[in-house]
């Protein structure tokens, strides 16, 4: 899979968010690189899986195909340098189940890689829903799978030389951290760690990310008010505490519904805050639950420098077989050619797409929706 980025198009890309980023100073005596290195990063929503879900995958051979649930969105994922999503079920193995206690199939793991996702958040509400059994074999099976994943651990060992969470690419090394309110009251079996909101623990985090020189730290917790679009006080004051402990970017999910986006200006730095990038894909129908965005970073570094050189988002729409008649679930970017749908599924991508664009135009601020057509 290709996904080296021209430098010839940088130029087009920077109609937003110009000048986001961190100051990386070079170390004295240090000769300087004044070459322009860029990376381009994608990051969507939730990945549930309901029952419906994979009984809509399930084969006749006995295996489950999530192939066109993908199809669509899949050219995008694979456009960035690299792509990320929060895997927001366990691969606890059959019996396969969804809510409230998810245990996906394997073959879901395997769809989302094959999409084009590099990296996998596994720290939400759901981590311990299949307790110690689900909390092994997803971890196993993504290092099986060649996909990098953070949020959850065997042990501490394991967490203490693998996070924060450092991914690198054409020179521009990212650290990630991420963690979650809770587990829907369920323990965490010992001794597997599942990262916690706890300002204490994040504190220490960061301040050990920052020993790791990255040029961008990324923060993406798991957080807010299930089906509130507006991100509560909680939220709000640990994004602030966040950027004034070092973070860059914090982009987060949980509510499963979109809420707003905006750019912080801190000195002569921005810093990207998306406070909920809603549902990627489920089989939810509540207002708004229906949809998803992915935010869209490029990033710039040249002389010790990274910037946030373009920032946008596109909207996302789910798809279901019990609207479309199809046999699988899909997810469709808002500007795709409708032609394949009924009247019915145009509808409801409309009211989606209205829903998500009024409440942005009371409430984002610093970041333009591209639209992604076919």
């Amino acid at each position: 899979m290709n996904k080296s980025l021209k430098l010839i198009a940088l130029s087009m890309l920077m109609f937003s968010c110009t000048g986001v980023g961190a100051n990386k100073a070079q170390a004295q005596g240090e000769q300087e690189d004044t070459t322009t290195h860029v990376v381009t990063l994608l990051i969507a929503g939730d990945l549930m899986q309901h029952e419906p879900q994979f009984r809509a995958a399930h084969q006749a051979d006995g295996t489950y195909d999530y192939t066109d649930v993908f199809a669509r969105v899949k050219p995008e994922i694979s456009r960035a340098d690299i792509a990320i999503a929060n895997f927001e079920v366990t691969l606890g193995g059959p019996p396969y189940k969804g809510y409230p206690c998810f245990s996906a199939p394997d073959e879901y793991l395997t769809a989302s890689v094959d999409a084009g996702f590099d990296v996998l958040t596994t720290c939400n509400n759901h981590s311990c829903d299949t307790r110690d059994r689900g909390l092994r074999r997803t971890i196993e099976l993504m290092d099986k799978a060649g996909v990098r994943h953070l949020g959850t651990y065997r042990d501490q060992a394991e967490r203490d030389s693998t996070y924060p969470f450092i991914i690198e690419k054409n020179d521009i090394r990212i650290a990630i951290l991420n963690f979650t309110y809770g587990t829907n009251g369920i323990p965490v079996p010992k001794p597997f760690i599942v990262n916690s909101i706890d300002t204490v623990q994040i504190a220490r985090d960061i301040k050990k990310a920052q020993e790791l020189d990255p040029d961008v730290i990324i923060a993406i917790p798991h957080w807010g008010i299930e089906y509130a679009q507006l991100p509560n006080a909680e939220q709000k004051n640990l994004v602030e505490w966040l950027l004034r402990k070092g973070v860059d970017h914090v982009i987060g999910g949980h509510p499963h519904v979109v809420q707003p986006f905006e750019v912080r200006t801190i000195g002569d730095e921005r810093h990207l805050v998306a406070y909920s990038l809603g549902n990627y894909v489920s089989n939810q129908s509540k207002p708004n639950t229906d949809g998803g965005a992915m935010i869209n970073l490029t990033l710039t570094k040249r002389d010790g420098r990274t910037d946030l050189a373009d920032c946008s988002y596109s909207l996302t729409w789910v798809s279901r077989p019990v609207i479309s008649g199809n046999k699988n679930y899909r997810i469709y970017p808002v500007g795709w050619d409708k032609s394949e749908m009924n009247a019915r599924e145009r509808s409801l991508m409309q009211t989606f797409t209205d829903n998500t664009r009024a409440l942005f135009g009371k409430h984002n601020k610093g970041i333009e929706e591209r639209l992604v057509s076919k």
